[in-house]
């Protein structure tokens, strides 16, 4: 597994250390734990909690029940 060397501020390191130990976790796993999270591809929790925020919105199965019509293509 490839090591990463990362510099930090005394007042952050400081947070780090206190966040892995609240955690019961080693400073590594909890640093690696964070950006795997924060790198994660999901949307965000804000994005999420807008289900259901327009109840008209059309459902899925609603938009698939028509198909738009094609633009016209360009003749190569």
């Amino acid at each position: 597994m490839p090591q990463v060397t990362i510099y930090l501020d005394e007042t952050t390191r400081k947070r780090v250390q206190k966040a892995a130990r609240s955690e019961g976790v080693s400073l590594s796993k909890w640093i690696a734990s964070t950006l795997r999270e924060k790198t994660e591809a999901k949307w965000p929790r804000a994005v999420l909690d807008l289900e259901g925020a327009w109840p008209d919105f059309p459902t899925l199965d609603e938009l698939r029940q028509t198909t738009p019509r094609d633009a016209r293509r360009e003749k190569l």
